[in-house]
């Protein structure tokens, strides 16, 4: 009997040790980014150990990675019940809280967390800290006080340095982020995290170039550490956007190290959800398309699929699927619908509202389904309004002036949009343009909104000359003969300041022919010397313009 308890004993400190390193292994699967791998140990050791929290605990935390908060709700309350380490997976309830915006009901549950540690114990500081910084809400104030705990307990730790490198990055502090991070490696240098970092330091501070070399330095070392290649595609991808010549060269690197991020980590439905998103923002449809496709096969049923296919469909032109899987996303109540579903959707319909044979003819009704989508995409998120230029100026192109304008107004109601001054000019053209059709009707209504939207423009450059002759041309339709002077002689006393290489152009001279006769045609019922000498300018630039000539005849001609 004795011999039997001995041997049971010993089994169980065997298996012990093993779950101890199964647990490691799965941190290390973790770290590098091979969450499956890793869901697939924790599981593993739950299924042969059921007792062990700290396994609830990792799975719970790699769901949310995941964005699968059901299961690691799940995940947490099981660990809770478990016999060792149980108490770690009230820091992940914690998060969720905090995920929730209950930061009350957070801090209650890391405090039954923090009563079960050891006095030695500094790794539940640790976790509580990354639960901050993680939270939807990151609070990078409060994951470093409670870092602050940790170091009191060991400051020599690694990890406690990482989480404070992470911590200071969070809250805008490169320098003691860097310093955390140096540490970090120095203490640890198999931490290849923590070296990564100091390369991301560079990337945020746009330094690419030190940044590629910083993880090109790390990868001669660490060559299958996949976070790596993330890293990179990143840092291509950002520099692509800083420098526009080299685009496109940029840009196919981002993709291309993105590829080998994938292959080192794992081809999981999330996975792919990640690789999706990246391509989302280095804007290549084509392969959404393909990487939706696939997801599809996989998981038919998630709702997130249908906002990649529906994406990629409408920058492909397929604007039917386009529709159909944006409008089957956005009504699904699982769904997290964002700012940019309605927008695609919107300019979804308004692409097929005006796709017709008859590039004249527009299917109101579509056309206004989309514009109202449009207006509860802004409602969502202001910012989108950056995102409907191109729309507006396809429409413009094709002499669509009103449905133009009904884009343009849009995109003029967020005054912090970087296109804000070109949309305006775009928006004041597109209802002037359309005031000027053959048998439109004068809408004096739009008029004066163009007119408000050329005042945007003058008000935010008032060096942007050929706003004014737009402005005075509103104004003639409007029959304000007084503010038509006064843009007119705006525009002159412009092109005067810049001098006679500028008056020479041949743009400039007939526009300045143009002022010159409609002042002096608005003057010529109210002061017939002002008129005459306006005429007479037309003529200095031009002596053979028969209107001119014409006109000062008959003007002398009076009594």
């Amino acid at each position: 009997m004795n011999k039997f308890k001995i041997l049971s004993v010993a089994f169980l400190a065997t298996v012990s040790v093993l779950n101890a390193q199964d647990i490691d292994q799965a941190k290390k699967a973790i770290d590098a980014e091979q969450f499956e791998s890793a869901k697939s140990t924790l599981k593993s050791i739950i299924k042969s150990d059921p007792s062990e929290g700290k396994a609830y605990f990792l799975l719970g935390n790699v769901y949310l990675v995941q964005k699968v908060a059901d299961s690691a709700k799940m995940s947490y309350q099981k660990g809770i019940a478990a016999k060792d380490d149980e108490h770690f997976n009230y820091i992940g309830l914690g998060q969720l809280d905090l995920n929730n915006g209950d930061v009350a009901a957070a801090k209650i549950k890391f405090e039954i967390a923090k009563n079960e540690m050891g006095r030695r114990d500094y790794s539940e500081y640790v976790y509580i800290a990354r639960a901050y910084m993680n939270s939807d809400k990151p609070d990078y104030k409060a994951a470093l006080q409670t870092l602050n705990l940790a170091n009191e307990r060991n400051a020599e730790e690694p990890q406690v340095l990482l989480a404070f490198g992470d911590a200071h990055y969070g809250d805008k502090n490169q320098n003691a982020a860097y310093s955390a991070y140096r540490n970090a490696f120095q203490a640890d240098n198999s931490l290849i995290r923590a070296k990564m970092q100091l390369g991301v330091l560079l990337k945020g501070a746009k330094a690419y170039v030190e940044a590629v070399n910083a993880f090109n330095d790390v990868i001669a070392t660490s060559p299958n550490y996949g976070p790596l290649y993330r890293e990179l595609a990143e840092t291509y991808y950002y520099w692509a956007v800083n420098v526009p010549s080299r685009n496109d060269e940029y840009m196919k690197q981002a993709l291309s190290y993105y590829e080998k991020y994938m292959g080192l980590t794992d081809y999981s439905l999330a996975s792919r959800m990640r690789h999706a998103d990246f391509l989302i923002v280095a804007q290549d449809y084509k392969a959404l398309e393909v990487e939706a496709n696939e997801m599809k096969i996989i998981d038919n049923v998630n709702p997130r699929i249908l906002r990649y296919l529906g994406y990629s469909a409408y920058f492909n032109g397929n604007v039917d699927v386009a529709i159909k899987a944006l409008e089957d996303y956005t009504s699904n109540p699982s769904s997290n619908v964002m700012s940019l579903d309605y927008l695609y959707l919107g300019l979804s319909n308004i692409k097929k509202a005006t796709m017709g044979t008859d590039l004249t003819v527009v299917e109101p009704v579509l056309f206004m389904k989309g514009i109202e989508l449009l207006k509860k995409a802004v409602a969502m998120d202001k910012a989108v309004v950056s995102e409907l230029g191109d729309a507006g100026k396809g429409l413009y192109e094709q002499k669509l002036y009103k449905e133009a304008a009904g884009i343009f107004e849009i995109a003029t109601s967020n005054k912090e949009s970087k296109n804000y001054l070109l949309d305006n000019f775009y928006l004041g053209n597109s209802l002037y343009f359309d005031n000027t059709r053959t048998g439109a009707v004068k809408d004096s209504i739009a008029l004066q909104k163009a007119d408000v939207a050329f005042g945007n423009v003058i008000e935010a450059s008032p060096e942007t000359q050929d706003v004014y002759v737009y402005r005075a041309r509103t104004n003639t339709l409007l029959g304000n003969d007084e503010l038509m002077i006064k843009y007119y002689q705006q525009y002159i006393d412009i092109v005067t300041k810049k001098g006679p290489e500028e008056m020479a152009k041949a743009t400039v001279k007939g526009k300045l022919v143009e002022a010159y006769n409609t002042m002096a045609a608005g003057y010529a019922n109210t002061d017939k010397v002002k008129a005459i000498e306006f005429f007479n300018r037309t003529l200095a630039i031009d002596p053979e313009n028969g209107y001119a000539k014409q006109s000062v005849e008959m003007l002398k001609g009076k009594k």
